[in-house]
């Protein structure tokens, strides 16, 4: 992939996931333009020499699996160079649990929350389910054994998201309703049984009539926003593959949408004691009321997108060559 002491900057990706990366070549080339040689290397690979002045998080989308065997490799790497984005951020943004922190911080977010494994997380997840879509969605069916319910649909309409707090690409996620809330149940039991917290929220109906608004940042200064079209359906199972399809074009961040993003951002560099970063993704939706609320903050390993806006990759490029020169 990349021989040791070739390269300005190292670009961490996966095994397999350089040549999925639709950012991958735009980046390498305009860092290029701007005098930076900038290779990919596999975070897991024993064999590279992590010694470059700069490494870049970019594509290490395998990391879910084994959170804890990534955040030590970034910790080894950023003994020995500079980190993009360091690992104390790569920590706290890998797990969910940051939105309640925005949240109790003053920053608008899907109100979410999370089922800890261990106890009785059975009825832990029902009773969240039950706050979420409304009384008495559980029956024996999804609660399972030990949780009796009598089995009531909720509001019509009402639908949320379940998913652990540890994920990327959609993997692992279901979007349910009271009507097939047990294939979402099934999924939130076996995460949990399987040792892994589970974030539990409301599906916004706004994310199908005009998607989800993700706001990019280099250098600490808005690059570009785009729009993601609704990805999760109801009845569908969890994505196979690496990540989910996904239906990019361009957008205009409105006033709003860039207030909720810099809160957002504010908050997290105070809460993780970080300037500026080289990069950063906040992904917004819309609630009942038509207020911007953030989704999630993609503070790791976060797509650009940088096909929506030809001058993005030059941004990107800029910011790691000011890193460079500090």
């Amino acid at each position: 992939m990349t021989a040791p002491g070739t390269a300005e900057v190292l670009l961490a990706t996966a095994a397999g996931s350089w040549s999925l990366d639709r950012d991958a070549e735009a980046l390498v080339a305009a860092c290029a333009r701007h005098g930076v040689r900038a290779e990919p290397a596999v975070w897991d690979d024993p064999g590279v020499d992590w010694s470059a002045p700069l490494v870049v998080v970019r594509s290490t989308w395998d990391y879910t699996g084994r959170l804890e065997e990534f955040l030590a490799w970034a910790e080894r790497v950023e003994r020995s160079t500079t980190l993009a984005n360091p690992s104390r951020v790569l920590r706290w943004t890998t797990d969910k649990r940051y939105l309640g922190d925005l949240a109790g911080n003053g920053v608008p977010t899907v109100p979410c929350e999370v089922v800890e494994p261990g106890g009785d997380h059975r009825a832990d997840l029902v009773a969240a389910l039950e706050r979420q879509i409304g009384p008495d969605v559980a029956g024996p069916d999804v609660a399972g054994p030990d949780v009796a319910g009598p089995g009531v649909a909720g509001p019509d309409g009402a639908e949320v998201v379940i998913k652990p707090t540890v994920s990327a690409g959609s993997k692992d996620t279901l979007r349910v309703g009271a009507a097939d809330l047990e294939a979402g149940s099934a999924l939130g039991v076996g995460l949990l049984d399987a040792d892994r917290a589970v974030l539990v929220g409301p599906y916004l109906g706004s994310v199908d009539e005009r998607g989800e608004t993700g706001m990019v940042h280099f250098g600490g200064s808005f690059s570009h926003a785009f729009c993601k079209a609704a990805i999760l359906r109801r009845g569908a199972g969890p994505v196979d593959g690496p990540f989910a399809e996904e239906r990019i074009t361009p957008r205009e961040a409105t006033p709003a949408e860039r207030e909720v993003a810099d809160a957002a951002l504010r908050v997290a560099a105070t809460l993780t004691d970080s300037g500026p970063l080289l990069y950063a993704r906040v992904d917004l939706v819309h609630d009942d009321r038509g207020r911007p609320v953030v989704l999630e903050l993609e503070l790791c390993e976060p797509s650009f997108f940088v096909e929506v806006d030809p001058g993005s990759p030059d941004r990107f490029a800029r910011a790691v060559r000011d890193r460079l020169d500090r």
